[in-house]
């Protein structure tokens, strides 16, 4: 902690190697952090852009409680979050055939194993409205209360986002699986 303690300070007194420094250590971590909420690379690397301006912007905000990383990391979704507001009304989505469509995009290939990748790749895949969802509630651990203050939504609608992200999740890996069952609501 003494040494991240040194790289703030460093940054706070305007020394450049310091800001690179923290820029390296942690760019990579908040990249991936942006890619969990993204549609794309390009709009990831904006949101890290950003999210980073942010993070040297509010510097003098942090008060060395807490995991800084984990500041990071809340300051990268606070950002993404805010151009996911820009692009998308987030609104619940009850149409089954809607579903239907996205199940019928799924190609069953045979069982070759779940990587992590691909479980990103599934995860990446939903639907925008459930994919926020399911990051700030599954990665984030944010609550449904908390879900709902921040994206304008009722936690019951973040709830049921939830449960379609899910659904749609557990559809897809049994299709990637070559798993053949049906699966009960």
């Amino acid at each position: 902690m003494t040494e991240v303690r040194n790289i703030i300070n460093g940054c706070l007194n305007g020394d450049r190697s310091s800001q690179e420094l923290l820029y390296r250590r942690n760019v990579a971590r908040m990249y991936g952090v942006c890619l969990q909420y993204a549609g794309n690379e390009e709009e990831a690397n904006d949101i890290l852009q950003e999210g980073f301006i942010k993070i040297f912007e509010n510097l003098p905000s942090y008060r060395f409680e807490g995991s800084f990383e984990g500041w990071m990391r809340r300051i990268m979704v606070n950002t993404a979050l805010e151009k996911y507001r820009e692009k998308h009304n987030l609104y619940r989505v009850d149409d089954i055939d809607k579903l239907n469509e996205i199940e019928a995009e799924i190609e069953v290939g045979e069982y070759t194993g779940l990587e992590a990748e691909d479980l990103l790749n599934m995860i990446q895949a939903l639907p925008p409205q459930y994919k926020i969802v399911f990051n700030l509630f599954a990665i984030e651990g944010y609550s449904h209360k908390e879900i709902g203050k921040m994206l304008g939504i009722s936690p019951s609608t973040s709830k049921s986002n939830l449960s379609r992200a899910r659904d749609i999740l557990k559809r897809k890996v049994l299709r990637f699986t070559g798993i053949r069952r049906v699966i009960n609501g």
